[in-house]
């Protein structure tokens, strides 16, 4: 490939983009030469203001040095802008990172990009550290942790920044660009009428010394423009998508530094991978478009490219990107609602990833065990709220029984349902409630539900009105004499053994047994149609009268108050559809 009229430090630099593992350029002839030229034009960078900081990056022989102490080393990077919550896609794209890393024995490094000064705040940044360490993401080196390649907050890294951009522009690989904004409009303006693609003209990539010397003279704010091949072709291999190419004949020279001294993303991007010797890029697919500029950078820099990863976009059931009007999208509120971190990150990870088999039940260390990059899925990945619940509750019934006896109570206490967080009545009530919870924030709307007594509005249902004719009535004047007697407490007392036996002699007196036994009877004891192990729940109920722990303001409903509500209904006005009057309509909501 030749660069013809090129200066040789350039020519050096694009030829060293052949020889580029994973990047290929390929020049068409006659590529227009710049001019380039002494003095001013290719000095160094004039000093700008900056903001000032105590921690200072390394310098560009310091890089050198460390470069040689990780060769060979895998190092990825998660490296979110702290302007908002850690949305699911950059939890899905940290723990893609963090399981390569983690697989292949190499580092987890987490870098703040925070140059947006005005969005970026520290109570953004700390919320999304703690949500990474909450989902168990532990990085290797970033904020917190420290390392050899800091600093780990791209504000603190400006000196570096601004080391690259004079190595840039003393090669003439970069040069000062005085168009103003409204010249710029007008560039594009011009483009989109001739229908060419909206790229900077070139005004001044090949003026004269005497020309620049004018416009600093005048004080004329510049920026630094990257010179781009007019004509070729950049290709990458993407470890997602194969291969990538791009023709360079519609970027035109891009901006590295504004006007006010502050360097651009792409520019900050690539000398941080390269600084930090990131070995592999893994990153969300809207970032496919950046790696033309920063592959360019890259071989400018003589900077040994990383791999790339573009990971596909999580989409809504709607197949749209995944935004807040499809619900929760940040890890902080589903944490707040009550999701468990290894739920989420067996979700996520498979997201676009599978391990090729039907399982979909993962510990994170099986994730590490099991991660490949070459089984990421390409296409869009669809976020199922449901599934991710579904799932909640396979690790929620998977945790240890003494841990989530531990978590029930302590969510019973707080919620002001029970006066304690521990003992039998806890222990039979997680072991009763457990299967039908698939969040924690689940448990209390489940133990409240158990306590409560909605009778009459049951047996005015149309499912309930079918077990009203069923002779309802006769099985309750058989209960209530079995309570009054004092013959069930006894059973209930006794526990599971006395109350299947009872429960068959009173089958036998009425005849009934199967369904026609079990739903009547369930339905006068608890006052619903359907609910945990019917047994079991009456068990409960009872010991909930006995047991000195439930609070006044649970809304629970003693055996004593329910026998009130059976004895008070009006079964001939109730089976003739008459609205029901009792005073026990009050205790049965």
């Amino acid at each position: 490939m030749i660069f013809s009229g090129q200066s040789s430090g350039f020519c050096r630099s694009m030829a060293s983009l052949l020889g580029s593992p994973g990047l290929r350029i390929r020049a068409l002839p006659e590529v227009a030469a710049p001019l380039l030229r002494h003095g001013h034009f290719c000095s160094p960078i004039l000093p700008f203001p900056r903001r000032k900081f105590s921690v200072v990056a390394c310098s560009v022989s310091d890089f050198e040095d460390l470069k040689k102490k990780v060769e060979g080393q895998v190092r990825v990077r998660f490296a979110p802008s702290p302007t908002g919550n850690l949305h699911v896609g950059g939890a899905r794209t940290a723990l893609f990172n963090f399981l390569f890393a983690r697989s292949q024995g190499g580092k987890f490094v987490l870098r703040i990009e925070d140059t947006d000064l005005e969005r970026s705040t520290r109570q953004s940044e700390e919320a999304m550290l703690q949500d990474l360490s909450w989902l168990g993401l532990d990085w290797d080196e970033g904020p917190g942790v420290g390392g050899e390649f800091g600093p780990y907050r791209q504000s603190e890294r400006n000196s570096l920044y601004k080391q690259y951009a004079e190595k840039l522009l003393k090669s003439c690989q970069v040069y000062r660009c005085f168009c103003s904004n409204e010249e710029l409009e007008r560039m594009k303006e011009t483009a989109k009428l001739k229908q060419l693609p909206p790229v900077y003209t070139g005004k001044w990539a090949n003026v004269t010394e005497e020309e620049v010397e004018e416009e600093l003279a005048k004080g004329t704010p510049y920026t630094y423009r990257f010179r781009v091949p007019k004509e070729g072709t950049l290709k990458i291999d993407d470890l997602i998508r194969g291969e990538v190419s791009w023709n360079l004949n519609t970027l035109g020279d891009f901006v590295i530094l504004r006007s006010n001294g502050q360097p651009v993303y792409n520019f900050c991007v690539t000398v941080d991978d390269a600084t930090m010797c990131i070995s592999h890029v893994i990153r969300a697919e809207e970032h496919l478009p950046n790696t033309l500029r920063q592959a360019l950078i890259y071989e400018a820099l003589d900077f040994p490219m990383p791999q790339f990863a573009h990971v596909s976009l999580i989409l809504a059931p709607d197949r749209s990107k995944l935004s807040k009007r499809h619900g929760a999208t940040s890890v902080g509120q589903f944490r707040e609602m009550g999701y468990l971190p290894q739920a989420m990150v067996n979700y996520l990870a498979l997201l676009g990833w599978g391990d090729g088999t039907e399982n979909e039940f993962f510990t994170i260390d099986e994730l590490v065990e099991k991660f490949s990059i070459h089984r990421v899925n390409k296409s869009g990945a669809i976020f199922d709220s449901t599934k991710l619940r579904w799932m909640n509750g396979q690790h929620l019934r998977a945790i240890p029984s003494d841990q989530l006896l531990q978590m029930l109570g302590e969510h019973w206490k707080n919620a002001g349902i029970l006066t304690e967080s521990d003992g039998t009545f806890v222990k039979n009530a997680a072991e009763l409630l457990k299967d039908g919870i698939d969040l924690i924030t689940d448990a209390g709307k489940a133990l409240s539900n158990l306590l409560s007594y909605p009778l009459l509005s049951t047996l005015e249902s149309p499912e309930g009105r079918l077990i009203v004719e069923d002779k309802l009535s006769e099985v309750a004047s058989s209960l209530l004499s079995a309570y009054d007697s004092g013959d069930l407490q006894n059973v209930l007392e006794e526990g599971p053994a006395g109350w299947q036996k009872w429960v068959k002699s009173f089958g036998k007196v009425l005849k009934r047994k199967g369904k026609s036994l079990f739903m009547p009877l369930r339905v006068l004891l608890t006052g619903k149609l359907h609910g945990p192990d019917m047994g079991s729940s009456i068990l409960l109920i009872y010991r909930a009268g006995t047991c000195g722990i439930v609070s006044p303001q649970s809304g629970f409903v003693t055996l004593d108050e329910r026998f009130r509500v059976i004895r008070e209904i009006n079964w001939e006005a109730l089976s003739s559809s008459q609205p029901q009057l009792e005073s026990s309509a009050v205790a049965s909501n």
